[in-house]
């Protein structure tokens, strides 16, 4: 009698080195905990309502496209609720409900699904539907108009508002403890400097991000910051005040560095990161937008495929 044997054909990768969609969501929520207890802390009930908001329908999103489209569920690997707490970081605490409800379908929807999930997306979704909706409502991320003057007893200003208004005058009030420390207006999870270092420490040491994106991002930022500062002290703010305020930090490592929008070779990596940067710091000094972090990233992201096919010549002679 014929022995027959079941021959399975698959395609690659063959080699799985055991980590999971599942592990990076969670543990990037992990790491992202400090800054934003701290929004909350310092925001009180309105913060901890955006978040929470924010997160519940990024997956309920998720939930409904899974059905409409007939896939498998995936709620549980975490990257939805990934997506929607890290667009609840971006966010002012007095951002009204529709605003995050709309926010966050364009991000998993359009940012996300579209493009046929998690892998398929050219561009960050958080930042996709976060920039839809600052050139949209743009009123509602002037952090000194619906921060300080609005009931939340919080009376510090928007620094980079105060040094596109005023120049380095306005910002004098702002030492480097303050920025670390968080005592700056500005997204409920994007302020407290120093959380945001540890926690992307943490990503680095666990392997969960890639270094060379963050630091070329932070040494393109710092760099181009201290050219103006050097050409024009009185007008444009020193490199240090540049990497610790807005959403520099929680953009070098929650957002820069996200898997499918992100280059994989280690030259690409480092002219993608210094890119964003270089931007950043150009939309800030030149741009209309007090902040540049979320353009200067989506930029990148366009020209990401160009950047990853930069790679080094093979070795040995063509005979």
């Amino acid at each position: 009698m014929l022995n027959h044997k079941k021959l399975i054909v698959s395609h690659a990768p063959f080699w799985h080195d055991g980590s999971s969609i599942t592990d990076r969501s969670y543990h990037t929520m992990l790491a992202a905990m400090p800054a934003v207890l701290f929004g909350i802390f310092t925001y009180g009930m309105p913060a901890l309502g955006v978040v929470s908001l924010s997160i519940s329908f990024a997956i309920i999103w998720e939930f409904l496209i899974n059905k409409i489209t007939k896939r498998t569920i995936s709620i549980g690997d975490g990257n939805a609720a990934l997506i929607g707490l890290l667009f609840g970081m971006l966010l002012p605490a007095t951002s009204p409900w529709w605003l995050v409800i709309t926010g966050t379908f364009v991000a998993v929807v359009i940012g996300k699904h579209i493009y046929g999930g998690i892998g398929g997306n050219p561009f960050n979704p958080v930042l996709i539907g976060f920039a839809i909706l600052m050139v949209a409502w743009k009123d509602y991320f002037d952090f000194n108009e619906v921060l300080v003057n609005y009931d939340l007893g919080f009376a510090m200003v928007y620094p980079l508002a105060a040094v596109k208004h005023l120049g380095t005058s306005g910002i004098e009030a702002f030492s480097t403890t303050d920025l670390l420390l968080g005592q700056q207006s500005g997204g409920i999870g994007s302020t407290f400097g120093l959380g945001l270092i540890i926690g992307g420490i943490y990503l680095i040491l666990r392997g969960f991000i890639r270094w060379e994106i963050s630091v070329s991002f932070l040494a393109g930022i710092g760099l181009t910051a201290l050219m103006f500062n050097m050409s024009d002290p009185s007008h444009y703010a020193s490199p240090v005040f540049h990497l610790l305020t807005g959403y520099t930090l929680i953009g070098a490592f929650f957002l820069a560095a996200e898997d499918s929008s992100s280059p994989v070779n280690f030259i690409p990596m480092l002219i993608y990161g210094a890119g964003a940067g270089v931007m950043t710091v150009l939309i800030r000094n030149l741009g209309s937008y007090v902040d540049g972090v979320v353009f200067a990233i989506l930029l990148m992201n366009l020209i990401n495929p160009i950047c990853d096919k930069i790679r080094p010549k093979a070795l040995g002679k063509v005979v």
